[in-house]
């Protein structure tokens, strides 16, 4: 694999939380995330239809993908944007994401049988260190449980999710397996907006950038890299990367918005590098 696909992948991962920041004003979380995979799914569907495309064999494999598309998309995104619209300020919620992937290396030995080396727990420790060091600064404003309780689901989807899509349904092509994996979501997902919002979207300019954002580059481009990392590497090496994401928010977040790093960030971005290296080696 091309040692810039994983870069290239953590970049595009990371503008997500920037997206919800742009975009989360101007409309509900679950409106907003639906209206983004319905797009997906139109999209995905005439690029599926105009290369002829492969669809998943049978229904077996349909409910495999699916599954991990509702795991991965509806309970990570949804509960990641939902935490954030109830006032979790995006640092904690990077934090709270940022355990992956120590759970990741707990459940690949269990469900997967991968062997987890001592270096690779070291530089998982390392990193999540570096990742607690970077959002540190950013804990200062308070929040209420029914805003971190959505976050915790986030990071329960992003690891079952992934680990689920490595055992079962590892290789699948990434134009119809994305209508598999999105299709399940937008019905789940527009059912709690039927039972919990009120569909409220206002069609700003930032809103409408959010959202051609978030579908071209994020459910096209970022997506389609995390299969083919699921697909080519082991669920260790992949979650550690993202340990890489709050940094690179960080980052991001400092160019647009002028957020300022303190000293310690640094220190932080480089032990998260550090890990992420030690646990990919």
């Amino acid at each position: 694999m091309n040692r810039s696909v994983p870069l290239l992948f953590v970049l595009l991962w990371s503008t997500g939380f920037i997206g919800a920041k742009f975009g989360l004003p101007h409309a509900e979380p679950l409106s907003f995330l639906l209206i983004r995979y319905l797009l997906v799914l139109a999209l995905m569907t005439l690029i599926a239809l105009a290369m002829r495309a492969p669809w998943p064999r049978d229904a077996r494999q349909w409910f495999h993908i699916g599954v991990a598309g509702l795991l991965v998309h509806g309970v990570y995104l949804g509960g990641v944007f939902m935490s954030i619209s109830k006032g979790l300020p995006a640092g904690v919620a990077s934090l709270v994401v940022g355990i992956q992937p120590l759970l990741t290396a707990v459940g690949a030995g269990w469900l997967l049988n991968e062997a987890v080396l001592a270096r690779q727990w070291f530089g998982l420790v390392l990193g999540f260190v570096g990742v607690a060091i970077v959002v540190s600064g950013k804990l200062g404003s308070g929040f209420g449980l029914d805003a971190l309780w959505p976050a915790l689901a986030a990071l329960a989807g992003i690891t079952a999710g992934t680990l689920y899509q490595k055992r079962f349904c590892p290789s699948f092509d990434w134009r119809t397996g994305a209508i598999a994996q999105f299709l399940p979501t937008a019905i789940a997902t527009a059912i709690v907006v039927q039972l919990s919002e009120d569909f409220r979207v206002e069609w700003a300019p930032d809103f409408i950038f959010a959202l051609a954002w978030l579908v071209l580059v994020l459910s096209l481009g970022a997506v389609s890299l995390l299969n083919m990392l699921i697909r080519r590497g082991s669920a260790v090496n992949l979650a550690s990367l993202f340990y890489l994401v709050p940094p690179c928010t960080a980052l991001i977040a400092w160019l647009l918005f002028d957020e300022r790093l303190a000293g310690m960030a640094l220190v932080g971005m480089a032990l998260a590098v550090w890990g992420v290296y030690l646990a990919r080696k």
